[in-house]
């Protein structure tokens, strides 16, 4: 356990380095929460009685997004992982004495909390510092306190344990580029990475909320709203761990079987 607490924390520390484009990534973010917010101010002044959700909870969906965007988003990827495979200096990494998907599970989540560290705090400042009701607000009581907290954190796994899966797709493919960007695409759409899952369809809805896109983004950010409550969120909690079991379990045996079949050309 002691190598794999090292790896957390190279890379956790190496993430902080990135001061300026984080920086640069805040202002990015602040900017399209913004347009975000005034375009569904500008939806619900239409007709606010047509939407799932109060405006306050859209808002507040909005800017948790932007501020745990690398921890959630999907494509926030590792590009030493995808180099590795795709150069073969996976190998090197296959014959040290740890676990290659542990080791580059905890790489991950370190990667995304570094870069999470740097940008939400300005985010959520300032989000916190706007006028209601175009301002970020405090939780929906404790309830929704806690589930955001227990929820974020088993969406961080299951994002990774999903990505895990796309970096072993890439051992199958001379070149992954085209399954990543349709995966990656795709993922954003389904987990509420661009509406929250509630405007969609009732019966896509209903899907999207028991499959493993439903257990990442979409779960802390309703928790937190209190678009989810009560039996509802505890049931959405439950899954998330069945599907971190399920994804972290199954890309363990599917590695296993890459593995066993990987080769490396060249001297």
């Amino acid at each position: 356990m002691k190598a794999y607490m090292s790896f957390f924390r190279i890379r956790f520390l190496g993430g902080l380095q990135y001061r300026i484009a984080a920086l640069a990534g805040v202002a990015t973010q602040l900017a399209w929460g913004g347009l975000y917010v005034l375009l569904y101010k500008a939806f619900y002044e239409a007709d606010a009685s047509a939407f799932p959700m109060t405006f306050r909870q859209v808002t507040d969906y909005n800017w948790l997004r932007q501020a745990f965007l690398t921890l959630l988003f999907v494509w926030m990827l590792d590009r030493e992982t995808l180099e590795s495979i795709s150069s073969g200096a996976v190998a090197y990494e296959v014959v040290r004495p740890t676990d290659l998907y542990l080791m580059w599970f905890t790489k991950n989540v370190a990667m995304r909390l570094s870069r999470a560290v740097l940008r939400c705090v300005p985010v959520l400042l300032f989000a916190f510092l706007l006028p209601a009701p175009y301002g970020l607000s405090l939780p929906a009581g404790i309830e929704g306190f806690i589930g955001f907290f227990v929820t974020l954190f088993l969406a961080l796994g299951n994002v990774v344990a999903f990505v895990m899966l796309l970096y072993i797709a890439s051992f199958f493919t001379m070149n992954p580029t085209g399954l990543r960007v349709l995966m990656l695409s795709l993922t954003e759409f389904l987990s509420g990475g661009l509406i929250p899952l509630p405007f969609m369809p009732p019966l896509l809805q209903k899907i999207l909320e028991f499959s493993p896109f439903g257990a990442m983004m979409n779960m802390p950010l309703r928790a937190y709203s209190g678009s989810l409550s009560g039996p509802a969120l505890w049931t959405g909690a439950a899954l998330q761990v069945f599907w971190l079991i399920v994804m972290a379990g199954g890309g363990r045996l599917w590695m296993g079987r890459a593995l066993r079949r990987l080769q490396v050309q060249g001297g």
